[in-house]
């Protein structure tokens, strides 16, 4: 399906920001932004928790946000968290309200998740090339690396440092001199020389700056004269100048030169100290800068799941060859399931509900690569810790949970008991993986599946279960687990047991 109008919010450390976007063939034109300064870095605590004067301002500008996007349908729309939200405790109880506000769900996106997006929405802002580019987005939170070629990302990092971070942490009460300056470089360019020498051995032609950080001190480059020869964009000399026009007015607020936007002053000593630490460390000595960042990026990789090149099935088939699934039972796992999945709702299957019993199916042997003996748990754990392009972290979440809950004991998954959606599919994992224990192409029998109340009946022939007496107690335990957890599993012998 495909939508004339989609939308993307991102919900940044510093700003949130909504982009609305018409798609034309395989463009996308801008119909609409709107930006709210919202600093939810800064409300963060010691503790890391959010305090509640942050939590209610991201509310409502999210509530803003809803109202212009309130007709659009529920797949048009993405929206997607980042630092702050992955390392607040109580990121729960703002997703949760968030959703409330927005009226669509909200992401929570692991860092070079966010690298892969911000890459896609640069160079769909920039000029062609077929160089490799080194794009640095430096947000509220955290800053992400990529060094790309054409629109593959090659290498991707996030480091835990951002403007609004460091100003708060180096520059709290406004005021800067070289000593803070210098300290707040210096612990930037501890961070960036963890990435710098993988970075230098790959190698670019291209430095580009993407987001509000890079544009903000672009303009106050250009605005105030301050690159040799009036050059456009950011120089290693116009941020020395810079330094120093900040050192002479003594704090930021007494700062009164042509480009000094008031959203962007207060977090710009932390976010020039982390660009003076990147030039350093990655010995650039000019920088462009590119208009489109995150939610561009997300707007380009919704189109591409309608257009059906949607990134998380690339990935699937990447982490089924590096991690050596064997093919023919994944496959044959997978078809069995979704048809399980299909008489149970008869017709009324989502496609996310499709999508994520596929994934988990074609992947749920994957530990065995690490292990046999578990390798539903090293499977689990894969899916968990390990960077999935497209996948957001409760998605990948989502996953793992199916893959450790394909076999053993399901006690073990922390699943509300009225997550019905959840529970299905890992009953339609579990009774296709059961099906195809024999690991070969013999036909399945006649079987059904209906639901029933808090549980499912299943429909097997008798002459069957007498023929499969390993099978049939494998069912017998499957029945017993799912007592276990709280489900009713009825299994029901068709047909003569014996042919005469």
């Amino acid at each position: 399906m495909e939508y004339e109008t989609i939308a993307a919010v991102d919900l940044g450390s510093n700003s949130f920001r909504l982009q609305i976007g018409r798609v034309v063939e395989d463009q996308i034109y801008p119909l609409d932004s709107l930006k709210e300064t919202v600093r939810l870095a800064s409300g963060l605590t010691p503790e890391k928790m959010l305090d509640a004067v942050s939590l209610r301002r991201g509310w409502e500008a999210l509530e803003r946000f809803g109202e212009r996007i309130r007709s659009l349908n529920r797949k048009a729309v993405r929206a997607v968290a980042t630092n702050t939200l992955r390392v607040a405790k109580n990121a729960g109880e703002f997703i949760a309200g968030g959703e409330a506000a927005l009226g669509f769900p909200i992401e929570i996106i692991a860092g070079r998740e966010e690298a892969r997006l911000i890459y896609i929405g640069a160079v769909h802002s920039l000029p062609l090339a077929t160089h490799k580019r080194l794009v640095v987005d430096i947000g509220g939170g955290s800053t992400e690396f990529i060094i790309g070629k054409k629109s593959d990302p090659l290498l991707m990092d996030s480091l835990y440092m951002g403007c609004v971070g460091y100003t708060l942490r180096y520059f709290p009460d406004g005021r800067i001199d070289k000593k803070r300056l210098r300290e707040a470089q210096s612990a930037a360019a501890k961070e960036v020389e963890l990435i710098a020498h993988a970075y230098m051995q790959q190698g670019w032609k291209e430095a580009v700056g993407s987001s509000g950080t890079a544009r903000a001190i672009a303009d106050l480059l250009e605005l105030n004269r301050l690159n040799r020869g009036n050059v456009t964009g950011i120089t290693r000399e116009g941020l020395e100048k810079l330094s120093s026009l900040l050192f002479k007015a003594g704090s930021i607020y007494a700062l009164n030169v042509p480009g000094s936007r008031a959203d962007r002053l207060p977090v710009l000593p932390g976010g020039l100290a982390i660009l003076l630490a990147i030039f350093d460390e990655l010995d650039l000595t000019y920088m462009s800068y590119a208009d489109g960042a995150l939610r561009l990026g997300v707007l380009y990789d919704l189109l591409g799941r309608f257009q059906q090149n949607d990134m998380r099935d690339a990935t699937v088939k990447q982490f089924a060859r590096r991690y050596q699934v064997e093919r023919k039972q994944a496959v044959r796992v997978r078809q069995t399931a979704l048809e399980i999945l299909s008489r149970l709702t008869v017709g009324r299957q989502s496609e996310e509900e499709m999508q994520f019993l596929a994934w988990a199916a074609t992947l749920h042997e994957i530990g065995i690569s690490v292990a046999h003996n578990s390798y539903h748990k090293h499977g689990a754990y894969i899916l968990t810790y390990a960077d999935m392009p497209g996948f957001s972290i409760k998605d990948r979440s989502l996953l793992a949970l199916l893959v450790l809950g394909h076999r053993g004991k399901l006690e073990k998954l922390l699943v509300p008991p009225d997550d019905l959606p959840t529970w299905r599919m890992v009953f339609c994992l579990r009774l296709a993986v059961l099906l195809h224990r024999s690991r070969d192409d013999r036909e399945l029998p006649q079987y059904d599946v209906q639901a029933m109340p808090k549980g499912v009946l299943l429909e097997m022939p008798a002459r069957w279960l007498a023929h499969n007496p390993w099978t049939a107690a494998a069912l017998k335990e499957e029945i017993l687990a799912w007592r276990l957890a709280g489900f009713t599993l009825k299994l029901k012998s068709t047909g003569p047991e014996r042919g005469g």
